[in-house]
């Protein structure tokens, strides 16, 4: 991956100058490559990694694998394409194993994701199975670790 992604991918919010000094480059000549990257698509958005375990959100999310017969024109695409067009679906992807799609899903409440799953996504055609996750706690996201060692001055205690 270019180097210019890596940082990016670091940190969205380092300056254009910054980049230019760690790369070599001229400021002029980075955002000509960023803005080069948006428009080819390389580059979809920018977003800021939230430990959501800090905040109180009425929020849950769920990992459901979905089991599908593949269309007989667009294989895994189209089906995949309709399910990710559900507002509910945050991520999509096609996987190997077991399951064809791994969903990441969010609602308000667990009967909410699950009325989600039992209403639209199961009845869909083509939808042969699903299995439902929910998740408790985040320990790490996007390659960020959600926990921040404190200072717990207390001593270890050991028998």
């Amino acid at each position: 991956m270019d180097e210019l992604l890596k940082i990016l991918q670091s940190n969205a919010l380092e300056s254009r100058e910054d980049i230019a000094r760690m790369l070599g480059l001229s400021a002029a000549e980075v955002s000509q490559r960023i803005a080069e990257y948006e428009k080819r698509g390389v580059i979809r958005g920018y977003q800021a990694i939230l430990n959501e375990d800090q905040l109180e959100l009425d929020k849950v999310t769920a990992v459901i694998e979905v089991k599908v017969t593949p269309q007989r024109e667009g294989g895994f695409d189209t089906i995949a394409e309709r399910i990710g067009r559900f507002p509910e679906v945050r991520s999509a992807y096609l996987m190997s194993g077991t399951y064809d799609l791994l969903l990441f899903v969010e609602g308000r409440t667990l009967r909410e994701v699950a009325a989600f799953v039992s209403e639209r996504l199961s009845p869909l055609e083509g939808v042969l199975s699903t299995s439902t996750h929910f998740m408790l706690k985040t320990y790490k996201r996007f390659g960020v670790l959600m926990h921040q060692p404190g200072s717990d001055e207390r001593l270890t205690v050991t028998p």
